[in-house]
């Protein structure tokens, strides 16, 4: 019983930080610098990570995909498969999830180690608004970051792909681009792009939350880092889910 008060405890504050976030993006503008900033130390940094899940990505799911559709003469299948798969599923989860624990745990780690050394508190003594430089910042930053990487991850996905195909059979690149975009529709695309920003936003907010609510305590700093990866990859999944069961009344 305890925990299940503390878990609804913890929603109902993350709900009310939530909140604050809105509030303190409409009173003033956004810190247009410390945002950009964020972005390169969050996204930016990310792209190795990013870029070999990407390419590896399509090239195992092609290699998976040519036994299998090769039994029943569908090789030709591939392209379309893959570029749907990725564009619409695959893609934006994988990437999310991988973010999740590269940027949340980063957020966490270190608005938490500012929280224990209580940098947060000074700033709050000197009214140079923390929460607005800290955490509005850094959510900005992951929500307009991760869309960007999952289009990368996604390009390179297709280049990984390509790869896998031309091991075996030779296919002209303009061939395998047309066979893979083509079939790719409005309601495929944009749909995913959208949830991805909801993806960005939960990494960013799940992160901040955690950190700028650390306990005292040096223990305290690995312990936000680690539930703001756990809580924001669930959360990631819960959205996922969310989104097909919406999505699918349109296809």
């Amino acid at each position: 019983m305890i925990r299940i008060k503390i878990f609804f405890e913890n929603i109902w504050e993350l709900i009310l930080f939530i909140k604050r976030f809105f509030i303190e993006t409409v009173k003033r503008p956004i810190d247009i610098n410390e945002t950009l900033r964020q972005s390169y130390l969050l996204g930016f940094k990310s792209l190795p990570l990013v870029s070999i899940t990407g390419f590896v990505l399509g090239l195992v799911l092609a290699l998976q995909l040519k036994p299998t559709l090769a039994k029943f003469g569908a090789e030709a299948m591939i392209p379309p498969l893959l570029s749907i798969s990725i564009f619409r599923e695959i893609g934006p989860v994988i990437i999310g999830l991988i973010c999740a624990g590269k940027m949340s745990s980063a957020i966490g780690a270190e608005l938490g180690s500012m929280k224990v050394t209580e940098q947060i508190d000074a700033m709050e003594v000197s009214a140079a608004r923390p929460f607005r430089y800290l955490a509005v910042t850094r959510i900005w930053a992951t929500t307009l970051t991760l869309p960007i990487l999952v289009i990368y991850a996604d390009t390179l996905s297709l280049a990984g792909g390509y790869i896998a195909m031309s091991l075996d059979n030779a296919i002209s690149i303009k061939m395998f681009l047309n066979s893979s975009l083509n079939p790719l529709e409005f309601s495929d695309v944009f749909p995913s792009l959208l949830k991805t920003f909801v993806f960005g936003y939960s990494i960013g907010i799940v992160g901040c939350f955690k950190g700028y609510n650390c306990s005292r305590g040096t223990e305290s700093v690995g312990r936000a880092a680690n539930e703001a990866v756990v809580f924001s990859s669930l959360l990631i999944i819960i959205i996922d889910l969310i989104a097909v069961k919406i999505t699918t009344f349109f296809y």
